[in-house]
């Protein structure tokens, strides 16, 4: 059975369309809210599934998911692996392994991602995990908007690419447009 991950993300209305303002600082007049379709075990399952299936032989450890995005995603990775999944947050805007979750030195890492853009939590979150002694092998995501040249494998449900713009260049903030921030980093 194939599954349209784009159907079942207009099904969540996790599609959104107006003047978004990104985590990366640029401007899309496209957002993915991946929220809305996690909110829905069951359509969560059948996206994630796809993720599952691609790494499923990857030999991985543990399941790690950047903070607040990554969390839900990775929680449904790891259960569909059978794989321990824990989650990185910003603590004094700084991504940390907190709440006594450890990394063991050589543990094979998979970081999974609701949405990859630029993928700057995710390499913040690679950064922290290498340093303890992990072993990244891959970045999971749902959407991957094919908006940044990243140095991981990448294993997604579903590539997107939406037009993003430097705030000086945006076509939307010319025709008077204000952007609104659905993300939830800190500048």
């Amino acid at each position: 059975m194939s599954i349209n991950v784009v159907e079942i993300l207009k099904e969540c209305e996790a599609l959104l369309e107006g003047h978004f303002l990104l985590s990366s600082g640029k401007h899309s007049n496209k957002y993915c809210q991946c929220a809305k379709l996690m909110q829905y075990p069951d359509k969560t399952e059948k996206v994630i599934a796809i993720v599952a299936e691609k790494v499923r032989d990857l030999d991985i450890d543990v399941v790690v998911g950047p903070a607040m995005g990554g969390i839900t995603a990775a929680y449904e990775l790891g259960r569909q692996l059978g794989k321990r999944a824990i989650f990185t947050e910003r603590e004094n805007n700084l991504m940390t392994l907190r709440r006594g979750f450890e990394i063991k030195p050589g543990e094979r890492i998979l970081i999974m991602e609701d949405v990859v853009t630029t993928g700057k939590s995710s390499m913040e979150t690679a950064r922290v995990l290498e340093n303890l002694g992990g072993e990244i092998i891959g970045l999971g995501c749902i959407v991957d908007r094919k908006a940044s040249e990243i140095s991981l494998p990448i294993f997604s449900a579903v590539e997107l690419e939406f037009e993003t713009y430097n705030e000086g260049s945006c076509p939307l903030c010319k025709d008077g447009s204000a952007p609104v921030k659905p993300g939830s980093r800190k500048f």
